[in-house]
């Protein structure tokens, strides 16, 4: 069984439009999401489905230093994640399908 990361970018500004209506939508999305993915055999790992804080809460550490806020500066940044246990990344993907429907990208990426 093949370990997956998927990764879910966000735009913060964009988030913090959203009305509490539209974003309890978006959370029924990923309840949906992982319903689907428990019918299809795969299986997110205990603990391992997130939704990460702002990244103007972030702390970065570099050799140089410790420094508040994101690693970089980007309009987009990692907003949550999942980490899927799967023997079917085309599979997998077909499902991360429905939450695009509510994020702007899902990136599926395979541990080594």
């Amino acid at each position: 069984m093949t370990r997956y990361y998927l990764l879910i970018p966000n735009v913060e500004a964009e988030w913090q439009a959203k009305s509490e209506e539209d974003r309890n939508a978006l959370f029924a999305v990923h309840e949906k999401f992982a319903a689907l993915l428990a019918e299809r055999g795969h299986t997110i790992l205990r603990g391992y489905g997130a939704v990460l804080a702002a990244p103007s809460t972030a702390v970065t550490v570099r050799s140089s230093g410790v420094t508040d806020g994101p690693y970089t500066e980007t309009a987009e940044h990692l907003a949550g994640l999942y980490v899927v246990e799967s023997e079917d990344r085309d599979d997998l993907a077909d499902c991360c399908r429905l939450l695009a429907t509510v994020e702007s990208a899902i990136e599926i990426r395979a541990a080594e």
